[in-house]
């Protein structure tokens, strides 16, 4: 059978309600959650879980009910996304551009398109991306191009933070049609002629992610396996605040995670201090308080971030520029929130916990290093930027894929 046939039927994997997948996914987070600091100390790539997570069925559940998927709304997607994170963001971030991407084929992809694509995804198979570029002038600019060659296009160019793409079936290309003309995407089989998938990740946070180096050298793909991207922010979307929104729900569960491992360690092995003339850390009044602030600023997180799924999800119900702008708002609310939760209950579970919560055998600095390599991925100053132009002027965020 041609790699670029569907599998057959009874290879599918599990199709998933609402709680169905919320279920799953809290199943294989617990599962996830008790290897995840030796992941991280030993940088060992969760090649065993991402299977897991692909045959559970958890990455088919927005496949369109027409293309015979649960096609599940953005609440309970970033609710997935949101578990799985708090027991291993690395975990939950591996998969982002296989929604990301999913959901542009939704958007952009013909209807022979949609039905390989998600005929795929049904068969437990997985995308990669390869968008961002080094060495560019900012994040929206790419060198990487589609030149013609007879009946096909050759695909060449250099890709790095190339999350997904080492686990994946798929991989999905961000690049100009010509030289210099508008962005595409073109979706290459991992082991295609010309793909190099090189595992050179070394960063101080989400160490087991894999987002390394993707090189294309002269790829052959078929005018049946490209998608335009250019036209994605031609009117109305929620392509960008769907994007966002599952990066908000990551850090939203780094932040809890950080928050239960705080409370764990000053539970049952952290001193109280002598001032406190208490028997219990736990019951240091100074450390009760702290705990109180952390609680209601994850909280506060995880509430913006179902509220700005629930936008998204109304946007996509009945999309116009208002709408829209009000999923991307809310995105930016929730974005800002759980990056500030996340790197700060990181932080703070140090000061409460004490010295005990610093030896390396506790790994709890896996919280603080995750949420600060996470976060990076889009600057929250931009967020509330653009959240402050709306409530000064009433100014509409812009269509990209940032917000």
């Amino acid at each position: 059978m041609s790699a670029l046939q569907l599998s057959e039927p009874d290879l599918r994997v599990p199709l998933l309600s609402a709680s169905d997948a919320i279920a799953v996914a809290a199943d294989l987070a617990d599962r996830f959650a008790r290897g995840a600091a030796a992941r991280d100390r030993d940088r060992l790539l969760p090649v065993d879980e991402i299977d897991a997570l692909a045959a559970s069925g958890l990455l088919a559940i927005t496949v369109p009910a027409e293309h015979g998927g649960p096609d599940l709304p953005a609440t309970t997607v970033a609710e997935v996304f949101r578990l799985i994170g708090r027991a291993d963001p690395n975990i939950a971030q591996i998969p982002h551009s296989h929604f990301v991407y999913a959901n542009q084929v939704r958007l952009q992809g013909t209807t022979a398109q949609q039905a390989r694509i998600f005929g795929e995804l049904l068969d437990g198979k997985k995308i990669g991306n390869a968008q961002s570029e080094r060495g560019t002038q900012h994040v929206r600019d790419f060198r990487t191009t589609l030149v013609r060659d007879g009946d096909a296009w050759l695909l060449s160019g250099t890709k790095f933070y190339c999350t997904g793409s080492l686990f994946a079936d798929w991989i999905a290309v961000l690049a100009h049609l010509g030289a210099d003309g508008p962005l595409h995407i073109a979706w290459v089989p991992r082991t295609a002629a010309g793909v190099e998938v090189v595992d050179d990740w070394d960063a101080i946070g989400q160490r087991t992610t894999a987002s390394g180096t993707v090189h294309l050298t002269d790829v052959r793909v078929t005018d049946d396996l490209i998608t335009d991207f250019a036209v994605t922010f031609d009117g109305p979307s929620t392509y960008g605040a769907y994007a966002q929104l599952l990066h908000a729900a990551i850090d939203a569960g780094i932040a809890r995670a950080a928050l239960e491992d705080a409370a764990e360690i000053v539970t049952t092995k952290s001193r109280p201090h002598p001032d406190a003339g208490v028997e219990r850390a736990a019951d240091d009044p100074l450390v009760v308080h702290a705990f109180g602030e952390m609680e209601l600023a994850v909280r506060a997180a995880e509430a913006l971030v179902a509220e700005a799924a629930r936008r998204v999800d109304a946007a996509n119900a009945d999309l116009t520029d208002r709408t829209a702008a009000e999923a991307s708002l809310a995105v930016a609310a929730a974005r800002a929130a759980t990056t500030s939760a996340s790197i700060d209950t990181a932080s703070r579970l140090f000061e409460v916990a004490g010295t005990r919560s610093a030896l390396t055998s506790e790994a709890l600095d896996r919280h603080w290093r995750n949420a600060r390599t996470h976060t990076l991925h889009d600057p929250a100053g931009w967020k509330i930027q653009h959240l402050g132009r709306w409530a000064v002027d009433g100014v509409l965020p812009p269509r990209h894929g940032q917000i």
